[in-house]
């Protein structure tokens, strides 16, 4: 089973389990990390912000349209900046690792 590394804002690694075909927003939840989510993956906030290690981010698809505008509301958006919700685990991303930013900005569409 592929594994994700999420690095926590006090900087601590943490290695998950992350099944083929869950978004890391979901692999976040099952492992009580920190990432909140407050839309529930329907693409309508910018809380599941994740910072992706640059190694990575070219191995992701493109973010769509949606996600872009979404991420523009992102609390300390970096260069490979992306939606939790967004990132669906295959097996090619065994070993991903993604940086939790400092904060978030919950700004949900109505």
């Amino acid at each position: 089973m592929p594994k994700v590394t999420f690095i926590e804002r006090n900087g601590a690694k943490r290695e998950c389990e992350a099944p083929v075909g869950l978004s890391l927003l979901e692999v976040a939840h099952r492992n009580k990390i920190d990432l909140e989510g407050a839309c529930e993956g329907s693409l309508a906030c910018s809380t599941c912000h994740v910072v992706v290690e640059p190694d990575w981010y070219d191995l992701l698809p493109d973010a769509t349209e949606d996600e872009e505008d979404m991420l523009d509301l992102a609390f300390g958006l970096t260069r490979t900046s992306r939606l939790g919700c967004q990132i669906i685990i295959t097996k090619e991303l065994d070993g991903l690792t993604v940086r939790l930013p400092a904060g978030t900005r919950n700004m949900q569409k109505a």
